[in-house]
């Protein structure tokens, strides 16, 4: 049962851990009495099956006790630039659409997202973000596309 339950945790905190990026920077926006500002964060995301391309995202941090105990529900807005930054490489061949990245954005119910899908005939990877929630979705997202060199075409599965 220890076993069942040390396994349970270390893939719990794996996941967690691979859903997260790089914190790269922070303002706040309204200033909390009781715990952490509410705040505009700034995170990178490398693409785990394309070596070269990265992804900045911005979104709101919910502060306050909510925020500094992990329960609170951060806003649904957030905005994508993904751009090359080395030289690209895809080792494998790529589905036309992947999620690439996934984090919570409250307790149990919202989700952001980020999904990469290839535009063969420009050759392009347009990668998106938005944010899910299990009852009804939010129609805000942000697009942000990173051209490949045409010598270079992107192989699709």
């Amino acid at each position: 049962m220890i076993r069942i339950v040390t396994a349970a945790c270390a893939a719990l905190a794996l996941v967690a851990g691979a859903a997260r990026g790089e914190a790269i920077g922070e303002v706040d926006t309204v200033f909390k009495l009781i715990g952490p500002d509410h705040k505009i964060v700034v995170e990178a995301f490398d693409d785990p099956r394309v070596g070269g391309v990265s992804c900045y995202v911005s979104r709101a941090r919910t502060g306050g006790i909510k925020g500094a105990l992990g329960v609170a529900e951060d806003r649904a807005e957030a905005s994508i630039a993904c751009s090359q930054v080395g030289p690209v490489t895809i080792p494998r061949p790529l589905p036309r659409q992947e999620e690439v990245f996934s984090e919570r954005m409250s307790l149990l119910f919202k989700k952001m997202r980020i999904v990469r899908m290839v535009d063969p005939a420009r050759n392009t990877l347009v990668y998106m973000t938005y944010s899910e929630r299990v009852i009804e979705g939010y129609p805000q997202n942000s697009v942000s596309v990173v051209p490949i060199e045409r010598g270079m075409p992107i192989p699709l599965r």
